[in-house]
């Protein structure tokens, strides 16, 4: 292109050159002509011809320099279009490693989106391991708790022994007495009965001796065996009366909480505008609600998964009206999630009202009202965290009145005994300290607050309300069908109990019944004898409360059957 540029320059300065030239030989002539015009006529006529014809040599020249400039410029626009083919398939090509660097980017962004959704869903199984550490630490609260009553029974009947000991003492020192005595009337009377019975003296008194042995050993068994009982049943009778009373006048039910959602749909095309263009929708769904969104071949429905209840509540009733609307779009989605939510913390603070009128409380903090809202989309062990508050404080209201106490109060107490489990943020303490801060700051009971803060052993009670919350939230959560644990971990459990029971010698068979809250155990009546019956029942119980974690507690029956076989001919 620069070289036929500079042909073109060169061309036209040959071509000035030519014209300068043949102009400057014009005026020459013309010159002459002027000098030589009175000279004659054919001088004049010389100089027409040559005007003439330097005129045609400028018109040829002029031609010339047409078609070389033609040509050149003919040259240049070959040029020109070689050089913008180039740049067009150099276009062609750039454009084309643009698009693959972008498809190469969408792709990257696919991956970035499953990525954050792999974390999604491995922070989901975190907070859930989490919970399931807390429950784990719960129950070994309940364990140790169980343990340390049970170390107040077994030092109340060794009191108890010690007493019973005394008793047996003085009766034997009674027994003594008596058997002076009967010495004394043996002496009076060996002569007579040497005489009746034919015996000797010495055989004569040894039969006796042996007689009132015997029947002294009799009566003081049969003594001891009736204070025994008489001590136990004077020691559970209350107790037992205040809680069957209490349990017998309440009555509750228990919803078994799930971590899914189904959600209905008009038709499967429906499932197409949920999951959108490329996800888009389905994805915006996720993104905003925090639950996950499972399209699967299941008829006419859609599930949502997710561990936290309200978050599911406010997904299933936003898809429910995205449904109903038909317009599903990003920004649509976002617009009715708030809306929802709006609603749910709305509905969270009638909730809260209406549990607090039915329990009749006054003065409650509008925070704590809606935490207490907050608890029915909560659940622990899979029961509803509200009914069970509920039913703990109407338990711990029917236990204080019947021992005299603040029924109030301690209806109070049992509402909010778990208001730790619904605090939002996350704190490093176990719930009962963390619900008894948060009622410190809204000023409830000191008496309230050592309930809360109490009810499984974290802090030392000082109150007696304390131990009535406590009594009514294991109760509460003992009730059969209250809590839900999974099949297999309930089958091995039970198979687990039947084994240990199986363990010790002279057992037969073993029957877990009741849930498993019941164990009978059938022994071997020529092997196990009735004193060994009692000991036996106490050592499986002991086992099982050292090698297994189970909710409540779990009555072990002896059971030892003697059978006599005649047959009449």
């Amino acid at each position: 292109m620069h070289i036929a540029t500079l042909a073109l320059i060169l061309l036209g300065a040959a071509a000035a050159a030519i014209a300068a030239y043949f102009l400057g030989s014009y005026r020459e002539k013309q010159r002459s002509q002027h000098q030589r015009h009175l000279l004659s006529e054919e001088a004049q006529a010389e100089s027409r011809r040559l005007v003439t014809q330097a005129h045609e040599d400028i018109e040829r020249q002029r031609a010339q320099l047409a078609r070389d400039l033609e040509v050149a410029r003919a040259e240049l626009r070959s040029e020109i279009e070689a050089e913008m083919a180039e740049e067009r398939r150099t276009l062609r090509h750039t454009r084309k490693r643009a698009e693959q660097r972008h498809e190469q980017l969408q792709q990257r962004a696919r991956r970035l989106n499953e990525r954050e959704a792999i974390l999604q869903q491995a922070a989901d199984m975190l907070d859930m391991l989490r919970r399931e550490a807390e429950g784990a630490q719960q129950k070994a609260a309940q364990l140790y708790q169980t343990t340390e009553t049970l170390q107040r029974e077994a030092q109340r009947r060794e009191r108890e022994t010690a007493r019973h000991a005394a008793d047996t003492a003085a009766l034997k020192s009674q027994l003594d007495a008596e058997s002076a005595r009967l010495d004394e009337l043996a002496k009076e009377h060996a002569q007579k009965l040497e005489q009746l019975s034919g015996l000797s003296q010495r055989e004569a008194r040894e039969q006796l001796i042996a007689e009132m042995v015997d029947q002294a050993r009799l009566e003081a068994v049969s003594m001891v065996k009736d204070i025994r009982d008489e001590a136990k049943l004077r020691a559970s009778r209350e107790a037992r009366e205040v809680i069957l009373t209490t349990i017998q006048r309440t009555a509750a039910t228990h919803a078994i909480e799930n971590t899914v959602s189904i959600v209905n749909i008009p038709s499967d095309e429906m499932k197409g505008r949920i999951i959108g263009r490329e996800g888009r929708n389905i994805r915006s769904f996720e993104s905003v609600t925090g639950i996950e969104v499972i399209v699967d071949d299941t008829p006419e429905a859609v599930i949502l998964s997710g561990f936290d209840p309200v978050r599911r509540e406010i997904a299933r009733l936003s898809l429910n009206k995205l449904i109903q609307d038909g317009r599903i779009h990003p920004t649509r989605i976002e617009e009715v999630v708030e809306k929802v939510r709006s609603e749910i913390e709305e509905e969270l603070v009638e909730v809260g009202e209406r549990t607090v009128i039915e329990l009749n409380l006054h003065g409650v903090h509008p925070d704590l009202i809606r935490m207490v809202g907050r608890m029915k989309y909560r659940s622990s062990y899979g029961q509803n965290l509200l009914s069970h508050s509920i039913e703990t404080a109407r338990l711990a209201s029917i236990m204080a009145a019947e021992l005299g106490l603040d029924a109030a109060r301690a209806r109070r107490a049992g509402l909010l005994h778990d208001l730790g489990k619904v605090v939002e943020e996350e704190l490093e303490h176990p719930h009962a300290i963390v619900g008894m801060e948060v009622a410190r700051k809204y000023k409830e009971h000191p008496e309230v607050l050592n309930a809360i803060g109490a009810h499984h052993d974290e802090i030392e009670m000082t109150s007696m309300l304390s131990p009535i919350v406590q009594a009514a939230d294991a109760i509460s959560g003992a009730r059969p069908g209250a809590r839900r644990e999974a099949l297999d971990a309930y089958i091995k459990r039970l198979e687990k109990m039947e084994a240990l029971a199986m363990t010790f010698a002279g057992v037969e068979r073993v029957y877990a019944i009741q849930a498993g809250r019941e164990i009978r155990v059938l022994v071997n009546h020529d092997l196990v004898s009735d004193a060994l019956a009692e000991g036996l029942a106490i050592d499986i119980s002991r086992k099982i409360q050292d090698e297994m974690q189970y909710p409540g507690q779990v009555k072990v029956t002896v059971i030892r059957e003697v059978r006599s076989v005649a047959y009449a001919k």
